[in-house]
């Protein structure tokens, strides 16, 4: 019987077996980026936006209240693009739309550069007739009706209200202040600081929290009918 010839071994095409490595390695590569990303999570880096755009940036909403001034412009500080806010007996806030990019089980921790250059005059976030802060960076959770059952907590720079405080707003009950800094101390000098947002959430409220739709920013000074600056720059959720 004839043995049936074997059919010889392929080397293939070169140029094809080159695609294809590149085209592992190019897989490799999303999936690396993939991974990086998500273990951070940016808000804002204020890179995008023109230095001295003023009033509310790009991509951020101004408040449904008040009256606000928006003093706000897009400034070069200390080498780094930033937000500079003054207010002058008025409060003013802006928010940006984070549903669906944070996931607080991946990225809980918020973390964010400020400087604090003028604090409102005799201002505290737990007294409700002294209501100010200069600098404050809100998570929230709106949940309907928005005006009485949302959570918000409020991480701020207060005047006079001590480091560590945590307390629930007399004006506005939806929101909890957590006080980062306090007074003059590191005034005038960036800081960076870092919260664990889904501990803090479950150490007020008892619970574990949802995904976050929104983070808000504002300065505040219309309670002590004086002025604040502050700068804020970069604002990201990471990985502990």
């Amino acid at each position: 019987m004839s043995r049936r010839p074997r059919a010889s071994k392929s080397r293939g095409d070169p140029m094809r077996t080159r695609a294809r490595s590149i085209a592992a390695a190019l897989a490799l590569l999303a999936a690396a980026g993939g991974a990086a990303a998500a273990d951070r999570v940016v808000v804002e880096d204020w890179s995008t936006i023109r230095v001295g755009t003023q009033g509310i940036p790009p991509g951020w909403q101004g408040q449904n209240w008040g009256s606000p001034a928006y003093d706000l412009t897009v400034v070069d500080n200390d080498g780094h693009r930033v937000l500079r806010a003054r207010s002058r007996n008025e409060g003013s806030t802006i928010s940006k739309d984070v549903k669906g990019k944070v996931d607080l089980s991946q990225t809980p921790v918020l973390e964010w550069s400020w400087k604090v250059t003028a604090l409102p005059r005799g201002g505290d976030s737990c007294r409700k007739a002294t209501d100010d802060q200069a600098a404050q960076i809100y998570v929230v959770w709106p949940r309907f009706p928005e005006a009485v059952r949302s959570r918000i907590i409020g991480y701020v720079w207060d005047s006079t209200a001590k480091a560590g405080t945590v307390c629930r707003s007399e004006k506005t009950r939806t929101v909890t202040y957590v006080v980062v800094r306090s007074g003059e101390s590191g005034l005038g000098a960036w800081h960076t600081e870092s919260r664990n947002v889904r501990e803090d959430f479950k150490k007020i409220y008892g619970e574990e929290p949802d995904d976050p739709a929104a983070v808000s920013l504002s300065i505040d000074t219309n309670d002590t009918r004086s002025t604040a600056e502050s700068f804020i720059g970069a604002i990201v959720f990471r990985r502990p």
